[in-house]
Formats: structure tokens, C-alpha cells, sequence
């Protein structure tokens, strides 16, 4: 991979030997590896056997989760907060599995929407709760940077899977501890 961005170098106009680059394919190629390390990994490995037995039936919520992407389609970066909720049925998972869960989909190339529902999906096959919801609220910089150009913009998206889908006071209730209103 050295080569080829020595190339994409040269092919800008650069010259990847001048001091201030000389080490940057390398450098390119290390943190293109670590923002990608989400693809040697798997959901049973992330979880690792960190269910328990639990007689609690009211929402469980990991909120303002810091999630960092790259887009798949400009490989430049999105970043923002991501929000999980369950409802567990008998079994309650460790709660730093989820912003692991999340980062070994956010360490990958991703589009936002289908991140959000590789979250909820996971959670609840993994799980088996009354219902999982997540919510993600990110900065693309290939809208802030190109493009349209428009810095301010946020973009939103939702995965509600069973209760969480069927019933609105759970989903109200969920949205607003999580800061965001349902109107």
C-alpha cells in the first residue's frame, strides 16, 4: 500500500521524497489500517460471553457514544454521538460491549445508515431483548468540506427494532432521554 500512495502522491503534484512527506505513506497507511481494524473483528469476540441474568426489565441506555467513521464513498471522515437502548427480556449485556459493538462497525468503511442498523441488528440477535433502538447523529466531512459545503449540517438516523418500533411511548421515552424530541 506504500507504493500506491507514494503514487496518489505524485499523481496530486507532491513529491512524496521532500522532507515534510518522505514518511507519510507510511503514516497514511497505519492510520488507514487502525480506522479500518473494525473489519478483524466480530460481534462474539466484541461481546465475549458478557451476558448476565438479570430480572430488570426497564430501558437500558448507553447515550452520546463517540463514533468516528470513514465514508465509503470518499473515505473521508463522519464523526458524532451514537445512542443505544434495549430492553432486556432475561439477560442484560456488560455495558462496555456496546461502544465496543459500535466501534468495530464505526472502524470500518461505513455509510451512517447502514452503521446504525448493523448496531441494532447485532444487539438484537445477539441479546434477544423486547426491542433495541439506536440513534446516530453525525458530522460528514465530505458534506462540510466538498460538496455542498455546509458546515452546520448533522445527519440523523434511527434503527427502532421490536417495542421500540411497535410502541410509541417507548420510542417517546427513549428519545427524550436521549435529548431528542419525536416532533
Amino acid at each position: 500500500m506504500i507504493d500506491e500512495i507514494r503514487t496518489i502522491l505524485r499523481e496530486l503534484g507532491e513529491n512524496p521524497s521532500r522532507d515534510g512527506l518522505a514518511r507519510t505513506p507510511e503514516r497514511v497507511e497505519s492510520s488507514l489500517r487502525y480506522l479500518t481494524s473494525g473489519y478483524s473483528l466480530d460481534a462474539d469476540s466484541i461481546l465475549n460471553g458478557a451476558l448476565f441474568d438479570v430480572e430488570h426489565d426497564e430501558m437500558v441506555i448507553v447515550k452520546d457514544i463517540e463514533v468516528f467513521s470513514l465514508c465509503e464513498h470518499h473515505m473521508i471522515p463522519f464523526f458524532g454521538k451514537c445512542h443505544v437502548a434495549y430492553l432486556p427480556t432475561d439477560k442484560v449485556v456488560g455495558l462496555s460491549k456496546i461502544p465496543r459493538l459500535v466501534d468495530m462497525y464505526a472502524r470500518r468503511l461505513q455509510v451512517q445508515e447502514r452503521l446504525t442498523l448493523q448496531i441494532a441488528e447485532t444487539l438484537d440477535r445477539k441479546i434477544r431483548p423486547r426491542g433495541v433502538a439506536v440513534v446516530i447523529e453525525a458530522r460528514h466531512l465530505c458534506m462540510i468540506m466538498r460538496g455542498v459545503e455546509k458546515q452546520n449540517s448533522v445527519a440523523v438516523t434511527s434503527s427502532m427494532l421490536g417495542i421500540f418500533k411497535e410502541n410509541q411511548n417507548t420510542r417517546n421515552e427513549f428519545l427524550n432521554l436521549i435529548g431528542r424530541s419525536s416532533h
